[in-house]
């Protein structure tokens, strides 16, 4: 395997440390945030998705469209969340 490593792929391994950095700190942290836990997660899954967008790979591209949907929908839960705390805190 004597092929160069273009951007493409260096890419996608930044995604591969996003992915596994959020999987760490979920496992390492008590209450883990869940804007840096899917943040991360969400950059990771773009960054693959970037790299398999050229070196294709159907079934690890359909894997990070759903990795990313999940972390969509997770920000979106914690976002709805925070704002059901803000308005409890203006009415109370």
């Amino acid at each position: 395997m004597t092929e160069q490593i273009d951007i493409y792929s260096l890419i996608g391994f930044v995604g591969t440390a996003c992915i596994i950095g959020a999987y760490f700190y979920l496992t390492a942290v008590e209450k883990p945030n869940p804007l840096i836990l899917h943040g991360t997660n969400l950059t990771g899954a773009a960054l693959l998705t970037i790299s398999l967008l050229v070196h294709t790979n159907w079934p690890s591209l359909v894997l990070e469209g759903f990795w990313a949907a999940i972390a969509i929908w997770g920000l979106a839960k914690w976002w709805r969340g925070r704002n059901r705390i803000r308005e409890g805190a203006r009415k109370a």
